[in-house]
């Protein structure tokens, strides 16, 4: 009975798994993107009212530092879970970017390149009402039922 023996080194096995450990995969990754991109949409909610004379220099102050801890805390939780901050920024194919590249946006500006943040922001300034009704079931029967209707915007209601 021969029995071939690998050098741990030379596996592939190792090597597919080292390659794989080098992608952030997890629930990590995923949370702290939408942490930014929400982080970002208040930054450029914040930018808005600022422009438009709505905020005084109190709010802009408590809004400016805790906009800076939050970032912080984004870095932070990279640096701890070994994800560069640039890879929170997810490429959405024609659709462009998660995230709008650093200095090409400003709110209420046209960006060349709009993200999905900018979509959001432009909504979220806009105001838009969703109405619906959705049924969820299998074999022919309705088990679920939902009626919605979603007010979304940044604008007291």
């Amino acid at each position: 009975m021969a029995i071939d023996c690998t050098p741990i080194e030379n596996s592939t096995e190792l090597q597919l798994a080292t390659s794989r450990d080098k992608q952030p995969t997890g629930l990590a990754p995923l949370l702290l993107t939408i942490v930014e991109l929400i982080r970002q949409l208040m930054e450029a909610q914040v930018i808005r009212r600022m422009d438009e004379g709505l905020l005084n220099e109190s709010d802009l102050e408590r809004a400016g530092e805790s906009l800076q801890k939050l970032e912080k805390e984004v870095l932070h939780l990279c640096e701890v879970f070994d994800i560069e901050p640039s890879d929170l920024n997810i490429n959405l194919g024609d659709f462009g970017t998660l995230l709008p590249h650093p200095g090409s946006y400003y709110p209420g500006e046209n960006g060349n390149h709009p993200s999905l943040l900018e979509l959001l922001d432009r909504i979220l300034n806009t105001g838009v009402v969703v109405n619906g009704d959705i049924d969820l079931g299998i074999a022919e029967l309705n088990l679920i039922h939902a009626k919605l209707r979603l007010v979304l915007t940044s604008k007291p209601i």
